[in-house]
Protein backbone atom coordinates (compact mmCIF):
# COMPACT_ATOMS: atom_id res chain seq x y z
CA UNK A 1 0.00 0.00 0.00
CA UNK A 2 1.20 3.38 -1.03
CA UNK A 3 0.43 5.80 2.03
CA UNK A 4 1.62 9.11 1.57
CA UNK A 5 1.82 12.14 4.51
CA UNK A 6 2.30 15.80 3.90
CA UNK A 7 1.76 18.50 5.99
CA UNK A 8 -0.66 21.49 4.96
CA UNK A 9 -0.57 24.81 6.31
CA UNK A 10 -1.59 24.66 9.70
CA UNK A 11 -5.06 26.28 10.69
CA UNK A 12 -4.62 27.12 14.15
CA UNK A 13 -1.94 26.88 16.76
CA UNK A 14 -5.08 26.31 19.35
CA UNK A 15 -5.80 23.15 17.41
CA UNK A 16 -4.96 20.00 18.53
CA UNK A 17 -3.29 17.84 15.62
CA UNK A 18 -6.24 16.71 12.64
CA UNK A 19 -4.98 13.69 10.75
CA UNK A 20 -6.97 13.34 7.56
CA UNK A 21 -7.82 11.21 5.25
CA UNK A 22 -7.57 12.82 1.62
CA UNK A 23 -8.28 10.89 -1.50
CA UNK A 24 -5.41 11.83 -4.01
CA UNK A 25 -6.78 10.42 -7.15
CA UNK A 26 -10.94 10.34 -8.49
CA UNK A 27 -11.13 6.76 -8.80
CA UNK A 28 -9.87 5.91 -5.05
CA UNK A 29 -12.41 5.02 -2.47
CA UNK A 30 -12.33 7.73 0.94
CA UNK A 31 -11.72 4.22 2.50
CA UNK A 32 -8.19 2.29 3.16
CA UNK A 33 -7.14 -1.07 5.05
CA UNK A 34 -3.72 -2.46 5.70
CA UNK A 35 -1.36 -3.64 8.66
CA UNK A 36 -0.37 -0.42 11.28
CA UNK A 37 2.89 -0.19 8.86
CA UNK A 38 1.14 0.05 5.87
CA UNK A 39 -0.84 2.04 6.83
CA UNK A 40 2.06 4.73 8.52
CA UNK A 41 3.70 5.62 11.83
CA UNK A 42 0.64 7.85 12.18
CA UNK A 43 -1.50 4.95 12.84
CA UNK A 44 0.66 4.18 16.34
CA UNK A 45 0.52 7.96 17.15
CA UNK A 46 1.56 8.18 20.88
CA UNK A 47 0.41 11.78 21.41
CA UNK A 48 -3.54 13.20 21.42
CA UNK A 49 -4.68 13.94 18.24
CA UNK A 50 -8.30 14.11 16.32
CA UNK A 51 -9.43 12.19 13.07
CA UNK A 52 -11.84 13.58 10.21
CA UNK A 53 -12.81 10.44 9.22
CA UNK A 54 -13.59 7.15 10.75
CA UNK A 55 -11.10 4.48 11.98
CA UNK A 56 -12.00 0.59 13.05
CA UNK A 57 -8.49 -1.26 14.31
CA UNK A 58 -8.37 -4.65 15.56
CA UNK A 59 -5.27 -5.31 17.89
CA UNK A 60 -3.70 -8.45 17.47
CA UNK A 61 -1.04 -8.26 19.19
CA UNK A 62 1.35 -6.09 21.65
CA UNK A 63 0.74 -4.04 25.19
CA UNK A 64 0.20 -0.88 26.64
CA UNK A 65 -2.92 1.64 26.65
CA UNK A 66 -5.53 3.06 24.37
CA UNK A 67 -6.41 6.34 25.76
CA UNK A 68 -10.17 7.45 23.70
CA UNK A 69 -11.16 10.64 25.11
CA UNK A 70 -9.00 10.47 28.62
CA UNK A 71 -10.46 6.89 29.02
CA UNK A 72 -7.13 4.76 29.51
CA UNK A 73 -7.88 0.89 29.00
CA UNK A 74 -4.69 -1.86 28.69
CA UNK A 75 -4.54 -3.50 25.74
CA UNK A 76 -5.50 -7.23 25.99
CA UNK A 77 -5.83 -8.57 22.16
CA UNK A 78 -7.63 -9.52 20.33
CA UNK A 79 -9.51 -6.46 20.86
CA UNK A 80 -10.96 -3.61 18.61
CA UNK A 81 -10.81 -0.38 18.61
CA UNK A 82 -13.32 2.52 17.40
CA UNK A 83 -12.78 5.80 16.70
CA UNK A 84 -15.43 8.70 15.24
CA UNK A 85 -14.48 12.40 14.29
CA UNK A 86 -13.76 14.29 16.67
CA UNK A 87 -12.66 11.88 19.07
CA UNK A 88 -9.46 12.80 20.96
CA UNK A 89 -7.29 9.44 21.29
CA UNK A 90 -3.99 7.84 21.01
CA UNK A 91 -1.51 5.10 22.43
CA UNK A 92 0.55 5.04 25.08
CA UNK A 93 3.08 3.34 26.05
CA UNK A 94 2.24 0.55 23.08
CA UNK A 95 5.23 -1.73 21.80
CA UNK A 96 5.12 -4.40 19.31
CA UNK A 97 1.46 -3.05 18.33
CA UNK A 98 -0.24 -5.16 15.56
CA UNK A 99 -2.93 -5.27 13.83
CA UNK A 100 -5.04 -4.23 10.94
CA UNK A 101 -6.53 -0.87 10.47
CA UNK A 102 -9.64 0.68 8.52
CA UNK A 103 -9.86 4.20 7.73
CA UNK A 104 -13.10 5.32 5.92
CA UNK A 105 -15.36 8.83 5.86
CA UNK A 106 -18.77 9.16 6.67
CA UNK A 107 -19.64 9.06 2.72
CA UNK A 108 -18.22 5.57 2.78
CA UNK A 109 -21.37 4.46 4.77
CA UNK A 110 -24.21 6.16 2.74
CA UNK A 111 -26.16 2.51 1.82
CA UNK A 112 -26.09 1.40 5.82
CA UNK A 113 -27.04 5.07 7.51
CA UNK A 114 -27.84 3.19 10.77
CA UNK A 115 -24.38 2.18 10.85
CA UNK A 116 -23.23 5.84 12.08
CA UNK A 117 -25.25 5.01 15.06
CA UNK A 118 -23.91 1.98 16.04
CA UNK A 119 -20.12 3.02 15.28
CA UNK A 120 -20.98 5.95 18.31
CA UNK A 121 -21.91 3.17 19.96
CA UNK A 122 -18.91 1.01 19.79
CA UNK A 123 -16.72 4.42 20.01
CA UNK A 124 -18.01 4.89 23.40
CA UNK A 125 -15.21 2.70 25.20
CA UNK A 126 -11.46 2.90 24.70
CA UNK A 127 -11.55 -1.38 23.85
CA UNK A 128 -14.10 -3.85 22.86
CA UNK A 129 -13.10 -7.90 23.95
CA UNK A 130 -13.65 -9.72 20.60
CA UNK A 131 -14.22 -13.43 22.33
CA UNK A 132 -15.48 -15.63 20.29
CA UNK A 133 -16.16 -13.14 17.16
CA UNK A 134 -12.43 -12.93 16.76
CA UNK A 135 -11.94 -15.79 14.69
CA UNK A 136 -14.88 -14.18 12.14
CA UNK A 137 -13.80 -10.43 12.09
CA UNK A 138 -10.10 -11.34 11.28
CA UNK A 139 -11.18 -13.22 8.21
CA UNK A 140 -13.03 -10.56 7.15
CA UNK A 141 -10.28 -7.85 7.40
CA UNK A 142 -8.23 -10.28 5.55
CA UNK A 143 -10.55 -10.63 2.99
CA UNK A 144 -11.61 -6.24 2.63
CA UNK A 145 -7.41 -6.42 2.59
CA UNK A 146 -7.77 -8.58 -0.46
CA UNK A 147 -10.56 -6.80 -2.06
CA UNK A 148 -8.84 -3.25 -1.44
CA UNK A 149 -5.32 -4.11 -2.76
CA UNK A 150 -6.72 -6.46 -6.26
CA UNK A 151 -9.61 -3.79 -6.69
CA UNK A 152 -11.55 -6.94 -8.92
CA UNK A 153 -14.85 -5.85 -10.26
CA UNK A 154 -17.49 -5.00 -8.10
CA UNK A 155 -14.76 -4.20 -5.14
CA UNK A 156 -16.41 -0.95 -3.75
CA UNK A 157 -19.53 -2.86 -3.36
CA UNK A 158 -17.98 -5.91 -1.65
CA UNK A 159 -15.95 -3.55 0.57
CA UNK A 160 -18.94 -1.73 1.42
CA UNK A 161 -21.10 -4.47 2.44
CA UNK A 162 -17.65 -5.81 4.17
CA UNK A 163 -17.55 -2.75 6.56
CA UNK A 164 -21.42 -3.39 7.52
CA UNK A 165 -20.60 -6.50 8.40
CA UNK A 166 -17.63 -6.12 10.81
CA UNK A 167 -19.51 -3.16 12.31
CA UNK A 168 -22.72 -5.71 13.30
CA UNK A 169 -20.07 -8.17 14.35
CA UNK A 170 -18.72 -5.61 16.46
CA UNK A 171 -21.82 -4.90 17.97
CA UNK A 172 -22.39 -8.97 18.92
CA UNK A 173 -19.01 -8.93 20.22
CA UNK A 174 -20.24 -6.91 23.28
CA UNK A 175 -21.49 -8.40 26.39
CA UNK A 176 -25.50 -8.51 26.47
CA UNK A 177 -25.69 -6.29 28.97
CA UNK A 178 -23.02 -4.02 27.71
CA UNK A 179 -24.60 -3.94 24.17
CA UNK A 180 -24.77 -0.55 22.71
CA UNK A 181 -28.37 0.06 21.79
CA UNK A 182 -28.41 1.69 17.92
CA UNK A 183 -31.20 3.97 18.11
CA UNK A 184 -34.42 3.40 16.26
CA UNK A 185 -34.98 5.14 12.51
CA UNK A 186 -37.42 7.46 14.44
CA UNK A 187 -34.03 8.39 16.41
CA UNK A 188 -32.14 9.31 13.32
CA UNK A 189 -32.20 12.42 14.17
CA UNK A 190 -31.18 12.84 17.51
CA UNK A 191 -28.15 10.55 16.29
CA UNK A 192 -27.50 13.28 13.45
CA UNK A 193 -27.46 16.43 16.17
CA UNK A 194 -24.95 14.29 18.63
CA UNK A 195 -22.56 13.75 15.52
CA UNK A 196 -22.95 17.82 14.47
CA UNK A 197 -22.22 18.60 18.10
CA UNK A 198 -19.50 15.89 18.58
CA UNK A 199 -16.99 17.35 15.69
CA UNK A 200 -14.61 20.11 15.90
CA UNK A 201 -16.19 22.90 16.72
CA UNK A 202 -19.27 22.12 17.18
CA UNK A 203 -19.73 23.03 20.80
CA UNK A 204 -20.31 26.67 19.22
CA UNK A 205 -23.22 25.35 17.76
CA UNK A 206 -26.62 26.31 19.70
CA UNK A 207 -29.75 24.71 19.50
CA UNK A 208 -31.37 27.03 17.47
CA UNK A 209 -28.82 26.23 15.32
CA UNK A 210 -28.41 22.71 14.56
CA UNK A 211 -31.91 22.40 14.55
CA UNK A 212 -31.85 24.71 11.49
CA UNK A 213 -28.77 22.88 9.79
CA UNK A 214 -30.44 19.19 10.22
CA UNK A 215 -34.16 21.20 8.76
CA UNK A 216 -36.60 20.66 11.79
CA UNK A 217 -38.08 22.98 14.21
CA UNK A 218 -36.38 23.93 17.47
CA UNK A 219 -39.28 22.49 19.37
CA UNK A 220 -38.95 19.08 17.15
CA UNK A 221 -35.43 18.53 17.86
CA UNK A 222 -36.09 18.86 21.42
CA UNK A 223 -38.78 16.11 21.76
CA UNK A 224 -36.81 13.93 19.70
CA UNK A 225 -33.60 14.39 21.29
CA UNK A 226 -35.02 13.78 24.60
CA UNK A 227 -37.10 10.92 23.73
CA UNK A 228 -34.09 9.24 21.82
CA UNK A 229 -31.43 10.21 25.04
CA UNK A 230 -33.40 11.00 28.19
CA UNK A 231 -31.41 14.44 27.53
CA UNK A 232 -32.41 17.96 26.26
CA UNK A 233 -29.87 18.89 23.23
CA UNK A 234 -29.16 22.49 25.93
CA UNK A 235 -28.02 19.23 27.92
CA UNK A 236 -26.20 17.32 25.67
CA UNK A 237 -24.37 20.63 24.30
CA UNK A 238 -22.87 21.14 27.92
CA UNK A 239 -21.74 17.64 28.28
CA UNK A 240 -20.03 18.28 25.00
CA UNK A 241 -18.37 21.33 26.15
CA UNK A 242 -17.63 19.63 29.57
CA UNK A 243 -15.53 16.96 27.65
CA UNK A 244 -14.37 19.29 24.51
CA UNK A 245 -12.58 21.21 28.02
CA UNK A 246 -11.17 18.42 29.26
CA UNK A 247 -9.71 17.38 26.30
CA UNK A 248 -8.04 20.66 25.64
CA UNK A 249 -6.83 21.30 29.30
CA UNK A 250 -5.50 17.63 29.46
CA UNK A 251 -3.84 17.52 25.84
CA UNK A 252 -2.69 21.23 24.92
CA UNK A 253 -1.05 23.53 26.48
CA UNK A 254 -3.30 26.17 25.79
CA UNK A 255 -4.15 28.70 28.86
CA UNK A 256 -7.62 28.58 30.54
CA UNK A 257 -8.50 31.20 28.62
CA UNK A 258 -7.91 30.02 25.40
CA UNK A 259 -9.29 26.88 26.17
CA UNK A 260 -12.75 28.34 27.14
CA UNK A 261 -13.22 30.31 23.97
CA UNK A 262 -12.12 27.07 21.81
CA UNK A 263 -14.66 24.93 24.07
CA UNK A 264 -17.08 27.64 22.92
CA UNK A 265 -17.46 30.27 25.77
CA UNK A 266 -16.59 33.88 25.88
CA UNK A 267 -16.44 34.52 29.26
CA UNK A 268 -13.58 32.67 31.10
CA UNK A 269 -14.86 33.37 34.52
CA UNK A 270 -18.31 32.41 33.20
CA UNK A 271 -16.24 28.73 31.79
CA UNK A 272 -14.97 28.41 35.54
CA UNK A 273 -18.02 28.34 37.28
CA UNK A 274 -19.55 26.30 34.13
CA UNK A 275 -16.71 23.78 34.67
CA UNK A 276 -16.93 23.42 38.45
CA UNK A 277 -20.71 23.06 37.85
CA UNK A 278 -19.88 20.02 35.69
CA UNK A 279 -16.99 18.51 37.17
CA UNK A 280 -16.78 19.41 40.60
CA UNK A 281 -13.55 21.03 40.16
CA UNK A 282 -11.84 24.28 38.31
CA UNK A 283 -10.23 23.97 35.09
CA UNK A 284 -6.77 24.60 36.85
CA UNK A 285 -7.82 21.69 39.36
CA UNK A 286 -8.85 19.42 36.56
CA UNK A 287 -5.47 20.30 34.48
CA UNK A 288 -3.47 19.81 37.81
CA UNK A 289 -5.26 16.04 38.10
CA UNK A 290 -4.31 14.87 34.75
CA UNK A 291 -1.13 13.67 33.13
CA UNK A 292 -1.69 15.52 30.02
CA UNK A 293 0.50 14.46 26.87
CA UNK A 294 1.30 16.98 24.79
CA UNK A 295 2.69 17.09 21.53
CA UNK A 296 3.75 20.15 19.72
CA UNK A 297 3.27 19.02 15.86
CA UNK A 298 0.19 20.61 14.00
CA UNK A 299 -1.55 19.00 11.77
CA UNK A 300 -1.09 15.87 9.68
CA UNK A 301 -2.63 14.53 6.20
CA UNK A 302 -2.81 10.99 5.44
CA UNK A 303 -3.24 10.54 1.61
CA UNK A 304 -4.29 6.84 0.89
CA UNK A 305 -4.15 5.00 -2.65
CA UNK A 306 -4.30 1.11 -2.66
CA UNK A 307 -1.70 -0.90 -4.60
CA UNK A 308 -2.35 -2.07 -7.92
CA UNK A 309 -3.06 -5.84 -8.39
Amino acid sequence: MDVRRTTPTPRTALDLPLHRLQVPLPHVLPFAIGSFDAIGPLSRANFPHRHSFHEIVMVTGGHGAHVLDLVHRALAPPQLCVITPGQVHHWADAEELTGRVVLFNEDFLLGHPQDLAALRALAARPGIALGEQAGAIARLLADMEQEYRTRAPGYQGVLRASLHILIVRALRACAPDDRPAVPSRPAELAAAFTRLIAKPGGVRHSVASTAQELGVSPGHLQTLVKQATGRTPGGLIRRQQTLEAKRLLACTDLTIRQAAKEAGFADPAYFCRFFRRETGMTPGEFRARVDGNHHDPRIMSIAVAPDGP
